[in-house]
């Protein structure tokens, strides 16, 4: 068991939090929020032993094996197999103990233990977690020097689900992730066994993660039981005691749900649209539990809302003479809302690119509307601020002729208030140099949004304000984003970028995990750093494919049977789990036999998916020499 006992805990003189109490028991998972600041990741320091509490304890049993992600990027001409290999402690001295005894000289003691740890198919489980991350098989063997900063951290990150902790700590493990890599750690995370923290800023992956939620705000750590949603609800009602912002709560719901049915009128059959609705529907519920969000704005209306705004005709799009995307035609017209789906390196950012500037059209025609104003949000751009320039200065080059105290107000909508409009950028974080970059590009009132991952660096409130100022946006806009209540807010209609081409995504945001599954039974599309080389025509694509499934429909269908029987026992598994992290089942002597009937089926579901899976190892390695063959 892990404990916290009256802990306070200072980063120099200011006082993160105090008083803070917590009991956290093997099998729960606990999402650590609160805004930008307020210690979270000073928790997690501090768990390591790299902070001291300035007052209480906290304290875990001695033999507990710690797991965290490494911030710094490795380096070394080492495999990233064997990279992600280390992360299995014990694994590796036994190993290095068998060989210094010489092999079949070493004590049996030594076999027994690697066997009783599966050392034998340790390797096997360090390319799972490489195919989960997002690396093609012929990566594993790549030195760790080859790969980008980005992928670099995703070994990290399979080190650490490597070890065989008792306590794993994450913060913002789902930085540098795809959606696809997002989803398959979602399912890994919510099986872990021993007690997790994470701290996380995307609120569908602490749903799908965790069972209790810690918040930290005004110096005090509150407990919540349940998901992020949970949370959402048992705040509300909290805030909704304090008369000022329950009227103020009042206020946000009515004006939200006037949005709704406003829509729900104009709203066609598609699925896309309804699944809209029924997201702008919850928002009324998730509202309240922000009411004292330090961050409301909303778009500036567009100057002008032309019916059509940009084409690309037949587009070939990429880099000099890498071709990434070809014969993409794309209509963008007033009102469309679209969301890119796809893995890293699919094409996604070339496409936004070539939209916002043609940076990246090497053949075909782009076509921009006379009255086409386009707002565009990149990582990138927020290398472009100028560091020895304030906070208004920047402001002040895109409204030359406004107020001070104008800009002022604007500018506190977005997190700066008081002279903090006065600093100069340099030091900023990279949450707020984004919240700069989106209000600079609001100031100019675009009718075009062409967005490329902009919840990177916000925190929860800021996804959350960001959400409701792009659903009530009159424009058009294009999304790249691994944040699905994103996507789910503020999206009609999907694309998927996929082998070279641009289609419409025909399902909703929740069969895209479905989907992923599907091609990769079909052929490897964890493609891993994008390898450049000829793209085959569409036709050629679809004939390949269609043969490969008649040729592998037997196989296939064995894999997919196993994945949905492994699907069933795992939602069964957070069901059992959940209730055994119910502190109340505890307290009551009369429910001893409950604990007792729930501990003996959490065993037996473990059991029954830990076969499941070696089958579907056995069945998918089948599959894959069939292709390969």
């Amino acid at each position: 068991m892990l404990s916290l006992n009256q802990l306070a805990l200072r980063r120099g003189q200011k006082l993160l939090f105090e008083e803070a109490s917590l009991q956290a028991h093997t099998g729960q998972r606990l999402g650590l929020v609160g805004a930008n600041g307020s210690g979270k990741s000073s928790l997690l320091s501090m768990l390591l032993g790299n902070l001291e509490p300035d007052a209480g304890q906290f304290g875990f049993p001695p033999d507990w094996t710690l797991a965290h992600v490494r911030q710094e990027i490795p380096r070394g001409e080492g495999t990233a197999l064997d990279y992600v290999m280390d992360g299995d402690t014990e694994l590796r001295t036994l190993q290095r103990a068998i060989d210094a005894a010489q092999g079949d000289h070493a004590d049996h003691r030594l076999y027994e233990r690697l066997e009783a740890i599966d050392g034998y198919r340790a390797e096997a489980r360090a390319a799972r977690l490489l195919h989960g991350l997002g690396f093609s098989p012929q990566a594993s063997d790549q030195a760790v020097e080859t790969f980008s900063g980005g992928w670099r951290m995703r070994l990290n990150l399979a080190q650490a689900l490597m070890c065989r902790s008792d306590l794993l700590l994450l913060d913002e493990p789902t930085n540098h992730l795809d959606l696809p890599a997002i989803l398959w750690l979602e399912k890994q995370l919510a099986q872990f066994e021993g007690v997790l923290i994470v701290i996380s800023h995307d609120r569908d992956f602490l749903d799908g993660v965790c069972t209790r939620i810690a918040h930290i705000e005004q110096e005090r750590m509150t407990l919540y039981t349940g998901h992020y949603s949970d949370f959402e609800a048992q705040r509300a009602a909290r805030l909704a005691q304090r008369e000022a912002l329950y009227m103020r709560q009042q206020k946000e719901i009515a004006h939200l749900q006037g949005f709704v049915d406003r829509f729900r009128y104009k709203a066609s059959k598609a699925k896309q649209a309804q699944s809209r609705l029924k997201m702008m529907e919850r928002m009324t519920r998730i509202v309240p539990a922000h009411v004292d969000s330090p961050f409301r704005f909303r778009f500036l209306e567009p100057e002008k809302n032309p019916q059509h705004l940009l084409k690309l005709q037949q587009a070939r799009l990429g880099y000099r003479d890498d071709t990434v995307l070809q014969s993409v035609t794309l209509n963008l017209t007033a009102g469309d809302r679209l969301g890119l789906l796809g893995v890293n390196g699919a094409g996604k950012s070339t496409l936004v690119k070539a939209l916002a500037r043609g940076s990246t059209l090497l053949g075909g025609e782009r076509i921009v509307g006379r009255d086409t104003r386009i707002g565009y949000f990149a990582q990138h751009q927020l290398d472009l601020l100028e560091p020895d320039q304030s906070v208004i200065d920047h402001l002040r080059t895109i409204d030359k002729d406004g107020k001070e105290s104008e800009l002022r107000d604007y500018l506190g909508r977005f997190g700066f208030h008081g002279d903090r409009v006065f600093e100069t950028v340099a030091p900023f974080s990279g949450g707020e140099k984004a919240r700069l970059v989106l209000a600079l590009m609001i100031r100019q009132k675009p009718n075009l949004l062409l967005l490329d991952e902009p919840t990177n660096h916000l925190d929860l409130e800021m996804r959350q304000a960001l959400s409701m100022a792009l659903m009530e946006f009159t424009g058009a806009l294009v999304v790249i984003s691994h944040d699905r209540h994103l996507l789910r807010s503020v999206c009609d209609e999907l694309m998927i970028v996929h082998s070279g081409r641009v289609e419409v995504f025909p399902g909703s945001l929740d069969d895209y995990a479905a989907w992923l599954r599907s091609q990769e039974s079909i052929s490897d599309i964890s493609e891993g750093p994008r390898q450049s080389g000829a793209i085959k025509t569409r036709k050629q694509q679809r004939q390949a494919q269609a043969q490969r499934r008649q040729l592998l429909k037997p196989l296939l269908d064995q894999v997919r049977q196993i994945e949905k029987s492994m699907e069933r026992d795992r939602k069964s598994l957070v069901d059992v789990e959940e209730k055994l992290a119910d502190e109340s089942l505890y307290s009551d002597p009369a429910r001893a036999s409950e604990i007792t009937e729930l501990t003996q089926l959490r065993s037996t579901l473990r059991a029954r998916i830990d076969r499941a899976e070696w089958d579907w190892l056995s069945a998918s390695e089948a599959l894959e020499n069939a292709e390969s063959g």
